[in-house]
């Protein structure tokens, strides 16, 4: 049984979203979320598979907790809009996963949940459109090294220097060098201002 989290500030989104689930079979929504700190909240009591995450919600938005809810639980965003920057941040912040309301079915959310849940990702067109064009327009990403942007992108998820070294099976003093080094790369002296300058490139 593949357990979902559903987070939405829309309650009639919620038990909508939760019935189709529910009756699919094989998932089972194990919580409902109203805004982010919810929905950071339960992610971490429950470790959900996935985790449906809207991105604009009180208290704390989606793409403010995408990051560590992904430490948690695999993301699939569901939302109202594609616009460029919130497909971006979504993605580098950890979702796998974005779908666009109006722009799928059932059939397509059940079938993006799986894919999710396996570790797949999934994307409505306008989001895969605004990657791919990402991808095409992208300079190399800040003079980084390809191992060096590996540790950035979790730093960006919220990652601790031992949660990294744990993912990427290093140790945690490669870690600190390859950290320092990202650091005087990009010309910061903390995580903070190093995460701003990454999403922003």
């Amino acid at each position: 049984m593949t357990t979902v989290l559903v987070a939405d500030d829309n309650s009639v989104v919620r038990a909508v979203v939760r019935d189709m689930l529910d009756g699919a079979g094989d998932l089972s929504v194990i919580g409902e979320a109203a805004n982010g700190a919810e929905a950071l909240q339960l992610a971490r009591l429950h470790r959900p598979d996935v985790t449906l995450l809207d991105h604009r919600m009180p208290v704390r938005d989606g793409l403010s907790v995408v990051g560590a809810i992904s430490v948690h639980s695999r993301v699939l965003m569901l939302t109202r809009s594609a616009d460029d920057r919130t497909v971006l941040d979504a993605v580098r912040s950890g979702a796998i996963g974005f779908l666009v309301h109006g722009q799928f079915g059932p059939a397509e959310l059940l079938h993006a949940v799986r894919a999710v849940a396996g570790g797949e990702a999934h994307l409505s067109p306008s989001a895969a459109r605004v990657l791919v064009s990402a991808v095409r327009a992208a300079p190399p990403r800040l003079g980084l090294s390809q191992r060096e942007a590996e540790v950035m992108d979790l730093i960006a998820r919220g990652l601790s220097n031992g949660d990294i070294a744990a993912t990427l099976v290093l140790s945690s003093k490669t870690v600190e060098n390859h950290v320092n080094r990202i650091f005087a790369k990009l010309g910061v002296t903390g995580r903070a201002d190093a995460i701003r300058r990454w999403r922003h490139t």
